[in-house]
């Protein structure tokens, strides 16, 4: 299921302006100044709080639309800060190394516990086609991610109201009908986040969505769930929740600046890695460089073009003194590698 919204004017309308206002790489102080933390809301109008978060997720997909080399691993990095979130808004207490493990530590197939299924159902976000991802089956396998119990008419009835919101609302009313749908069908805010992140995907044509919403820890939204799925759309709009839509439209543009942060990192580690890359000598080192962009971390027992276990971790120590990867564990054993 491809779900695709009408033409509408929305806080996302000033994505053209917000491009042309942000240089490559930066992002302008205004903007900054601009985004009101969750405290400071309270005397902010809601048009205003929308205008800056256009503005930010305008920067946001100017900087997409560059295809940075890490853009693979810096989606699978804000997964991994996502899954952290929604751990310890479940109460659990693993951090992102501990998730990190969970994933990586465990062989092909094995279960990887409640937290790493956590992971999993953000890094499905993260690499799976946008076109793919709101599917029933793509829905159904993020709920037993997320352990979340559900049968198949009411993810039949999800979807056909995710389908009712996009034809009838702008990107703001999307977002926060996101997360009301999800309250509603009593699946919580972690659900919420991932279906408002892969509709904004969506709407501005990405290839990839980006966990954005799932990074914030704490939403600051408290959704009144319609008394019946006749009445959400217009329980999303901006009239009907004013305080609720600027929380989340906040909440949205703190994440899409701290992703954009991110991407400069990442980038500035991937022009060493790719700098040294030609220093490299063993066979499969492009195999390791191309994965080392494309991917949150590498373990040294990973199957790379068919090297050996003592190969990759000879080449990871290389990588590491010449300043062009990160041994990221900080075990002498069991170490895990990225940029």
């Amino acid at each position: 299921m491809i779900l695709r919204p009408k033409p509408s004017i929305s806080h996302h309308a000033t994505l053209s302006g917000a491009c042309s206002a942000v240089s490559v790489g930066a992002v302008p102080i205004w903007l900054r100044r601009a985004i009101p933390e969750s405290q400071s809301l309270a005397g902010k109008d809601v048009e205003d709080v929308a205008l800056a978060a256009g503005a930010a997720i305008g920067a946001l997909d100017a900087m997409i639309r560059r295809q940075e080399r890490s853009a693979g691993t810096w989606r699978q990095r804000l997964a991994l800060s996502a899954a952290a979130a929604t751990s310890r808004q479940a109460g659990r207490v693993e951090d992102e190394s501990a998730l990190r493990d969970a994933v990586l530590l465990t062989r092909p197939g094995d279960n990887v516990g409640p937290a790493g299924r956590m992971l999993l159902a953000w890094r499905r976000l993260a690499a799976m086609p946008v076109e793919r991802l709101l599917t029933e089956a793509s829905i159904g396998a993020v709920l037993d991610d997320l352990g979340l119990a559900h049968n198949d008419k009411g993810v039949s009835d999800l979807t056909d109201e995710l389908r009712q919101i996009v034809a009838g609302e702008g990107t703001v009313g999307m977002t926060t009908g996101a997360i009301v749908l999800a309250e509603h069908h009593g699946f919580g805010r972690a659900l919420g986040a991932w279906l408002a992140d892969a509709l904004l995907a969506q709407q501005l044509g990405w290839t990839h969505a980006v966990p954005l919403l799932g990074t914030e820890a704490a939403l600051g939204i408290n959704p009144r769930p319609p008394r019946r799925a006749s009445t959400v759309v217009s329980a999303t709009s901006i009239e009907g929740g004013s305080d609720r839509t600027k929380s989340l439209l906040a909440a949205q543009a703190r994440a899409a600046l701290r992703a954009i942060d991110l991407s400069a990192e990442l980038e500035r580690r991937a022009e060493r890695l790719l700098a040294v890359a030609p220093k490299l000598r063993a066979k499969a080192a492009d195999a390791v460089v191309d994965k080392l962009l494309s991917d949150d971390a590498i373990v040294a027992s990973e199957k790379i073009a068919g090297m050996s276990d003592r190969g990759l971790r000879r080449l990871f120590d290389r990588l590491v003194e010449l300043g062009a990867a990160r041994e990221l564990s900080g075990r002498p054993t069991f170490r895990i590698y990225g940029l």
